[in-house]
């Protein structure tokens, strides 16, 4: 892929597309866990930059009930972004949102 600011073919600035990392999935090292994959990300639009990542919470009941709270994951907790998966070290306990709940069942 060429690179979208250097208009190089291969370049080592380490950039990546929000729809790239929503492909990865989201690994706590610190259990082994696997979260799921990220929905949507957090931007600090003052600085320009990437302040979290949000994973989907667990589904309850097949699916069929919505599902528990986000998992908000701050950037410093992102240890490794590598080809297929994010990993990431926190305390789910702490760092889980409540989900915003748009119908009757989710």
């Amino acid at each position: 892929m060429k690179c979208a600011i250097h208009h190089k073919e291969h370049c080592d600035c380490h950039q990546s597309r929000i729809a790239d990392i929503r492909c990865k999935e989201v690994i706590n090292v610190c259990d082994g866990c696997r979260l799921g994959f990220p929905c949507d990300v957090l931007v600090d639009m003052t600085f320009g930059r990437l302040v979290a990542i949000v994973v989907p919470g667990p589904s309850k009941f097949f699916g069929l009930l919505g599902r528990k709270d986000d998992y908000i994951i701050p950037w410093e907790c992102i240890k490794t972004i590598g080809q297929d998966a994010i990993l990431v070290e926190f305390d789910e306990r702490k760092h889980r949102h409540e989900r915003i709940r748009r119908g009757f069942f989710v």
